[in-house]
């Protein structure tokens, strides 16, 4: 019988740049020409905002945020460490990266010999752009995972090799921050696509909002899997490898609210009180509340890739498993809130 350890971390891709660039992205949501002109003068922000921007534009927290996010990973770190897997599958959002116009689909797993890709450009670790990565895949792994998924209904695409992209930054930048320092990372890796971004997957590339030219309804895509859809994913992947040979470590990668996303907060900051409703349902193990959460929810509070948590959240739920530590970590200024989370078997 299989072993399952249950990990969430964040990707946030400012971690992978330096402290004075951590705040751009609140930085180019205040050139949207459609913002309140009171939002565009500090003192009419909200006090926790004005605080954690200071007097040096954030600087001074970016320094703090990166201290706390690394400490959350290299608690995740050990804990796959100790627990050593025979791999790690991530659930993580394609943002028009391998996946574009020719196909969507609504979640498929990689089932690669192995994966090769560069550093973030400008990185933190000074790591030039020819330099390259390797990690092997797991084909036998994901392809069984596929055949179960399958045989329970869930009709789930898989590839053999890259599209467009030869892999996502939520899949590569959660390698490469939780090996922070470089010592390497022995495990073999299974990615697990979601399209999180549903409406805004092509018609905003997955990524910021175009306030130039935002696009029509008519040009918004059809909607992402439901929250309900990939927990049942979640759970059912969890009972496949459960009945395996292997040690798996099945991960979610991604932040929670985006600010980038949040219409209602004027794309500022993210919608802190609605991920703390959720959060506050996973530490206690209120797995319904994970199953039943809207969709409509999901779009409203720009928490598209928190779809990744929902097979995680799945998959505690079928384990009838709660978690050891959960950390929330909060922010005005830096984009989206970000969760870490660990559930080991029980001993």
């Amino acid at each position: 019988m299989g072993e399952i350890l249950a990990v969430g971390i964040t990707h946030y891709p400012p971690l992978a740049g330096r402290d004075d660039v951590m705040a751009w992205i609140l930085k180019r949501m205040l050139q949207n020409p459609h913002l309140p002109e009171k939002y565009r003068r500090v003192e009419n922000w909200p006090e926790p905002m004005r605080a954690e921007w200071g007097d040096d534009e954030g600087l001074s927290s970016a320094r703090r945020h990166r201290d706390t996010l690394l400490r959350s990973l290299r608690k995740a770190r050990a804990q796959i460490d100790e627990f050593r897997p025979d791999f790690v599958l991530i659930w993580g959002d394609d943002q028009y990266e391998n996946f574009r116009e020719d196909v969507i689909p609504p979640y498929c797993i990689y089932a690669h010999e192995s994966f090769e890709f560069g550093p973030p450009a400008n990185n933190i670790w000074n790591e030039p752009a020819e330099k390259k990565f390797h990690f092997p895949g797991n084909v036998a792994a994901a392809k069984h995972l596929a055949g179960g998924l399958i045989d329970a209904g869930f009709d789930t695409a898989y590839s053999y090799k890259p599209l467009h992209h030869p892999l996502g930054h939520a899949f590569t930048n959660a390698i490469l921050y939780l090996d922070y320092e470089r010592g390497g990372f022995p495990y073999p890796i299974v990615p697990f696509a979601i399209n999180c971004y549903g409406r805004k997957v092509i018609a905003q590339r997955g990524g910021l909002p175009a306030f130039e030219n935002p696009p029509s309804e008519a040009q918004l895509d059809p909607p992402a899997p439901t929250p309900r859809r990939l927990f049942d994913l979640g759970a059912a992947t969890a009972r496949i490898f459960a009945k395996s040979p292997w040690r798996v470590a099945l991960m979610a990668s991604s932040g929670w609210s985006h600010a980038f996303l949040t219409e209602k907060n004027h794309y500022l900051y993210p919608d802190t009180p609605a991920d703390r409703t959720l959060f506050d349902a996973l530490r206690s193990g209120n797995y319904d509340a994970w199953r039943n959460y809207p969709a409509a929810s999901v779009e409203a509070s720009g928490q598209q890739e928190i779809l990744n948590w929902m097979c995680l959240a799945g998959v505690l739920a079928e384990l009838d498993r709660k978690p050891a530590s959960a950390e929330f970590i909060d922010t005005w200024i830096f984009n989206s809130s970000k969760c870490f989370l660990m559930a080991p078997p029980v001993r």
